[in-house]
């Protein structure tokens, strides 16, 4: 009897296991699935970065619009202390040097419960983590005629036409110092074609909308067409990024490079209303 119920023991056991054979397909019905499904999933990842990016951009045009609110109106200055001297006491500063102690990545940042970019220690600024950073923003150090990683890069850019407008600079008298006049947003004529903040290069063999070589890219919080993304890829390595206008909208462009402008040009022409934010009044 002890027998028979071992043998019976044994034969259960054994028709409830798989066999070699039965594994083998359902490994191979798994691995067909993956295949399928891993396109698919990559997509979906990249579709994720290219969304988070858009959402803090979104996050950057609500502390603009607050930061207006609390100052009559004004915007911040387009560059920060990447641009200038760091210390309003260093013997070096020029008026024009002030305005940097007031760009966006200073007075913004603590709107959005973050510190200031000059408050970062050098080796220690944020990544593509935060909101300082579009989720793409992985620069390689070895393409670039500085340091991203040790003295900080910046994958997100405001329009710096903004500060080529008369009122965005200081007073030609000098008094005023240490305050620089702001960009006015009351003056903006079409709020929803102005561009603001957009995704920053951070490939060099991309720079110049695909068509140079740019060492710098992603060094400035504050940058012109020629720094605008190639680091979206939508299908067959398009150039594109994602763009905030004055409205608070953000859309993604496959490129803000117009085909008629010359090559080697550095700033886009004055009256071109994406860039520059008042009516062209005949006046640089």
């Amino acid at each position: 009897m002890l027998c028979q119920a071992y043998r019976f023991g044994r034969r259960r056991s054994s028709c409830c296991a798989f066999t070699l054979i039965e594994l083998l397909v359902v490994v191979a019905i798994i691995s067909m699935l993956l295949a399928v499904l891993m396109p698919s999933l990559a997509a979906a990842r990249e579709r994720a970065k290219t969304v988070c990016c858009s959402a803090r951009l979104q996050q950057w045009g609500l502390a603009f619009a607050c930061y207006a609110v609390e100052n009559q109106g004004s915007w911040p200055h387009c560059d920060g202390l990447d641009r200038g001297p760091e210390r309003l006491t260093n013997p070096r500063i020029s008026p024009e040097d002030v305005a940097d102690w007031h760009g966006w990545v200073d007075l913004l940042p603590p709107l959005i419960g973050l510190q200031p970019w000059r408050d970062y220690p050098r080796g220690g600024y944020p990544d593509e983590s935060t909101f300082y950073q579009c989720a793409y923003g992985r620069p390689e150090s070895v393409k670039y005629s500085y340091y991203p990683l040790r003295d900080g890069y910046f994958s997100f850019a405001m329009n710096s036409c903004l500060e080529l407008d008369r009122n965005a600079w200081p007073p030609a008298d000098g008094l005023g110092y240490p305050m620089p006049s702001f960009l006015d947003t009351g003056r903006i004529v079409d709020p929803c074609a102005v561009y603001v903040l957009f995704d920053q290069l951070l490939d060099p063999a991309k720079g110049y909308n695909g068509n140079a070589w740019n060492g710098s890219a992603g060094k400035y919080c504050g940058s012109y067409p020629k720094a605008f993304a190639a680091r979206h890829r939508i299908g067959g390595g398009k150039l594109g990024g994602n763009m905030l206008y004055a409205d608070g909208h953000v859309t993604h462009e496959d490129s803000v490079w117009d085909p008629d402008w010359a090559p080697d040009l550095e700033v886009p022409p004055r009256g071109d209303g994406h860039w520059y934010p008042y009516p062209y009044e005949g006046v640089d």
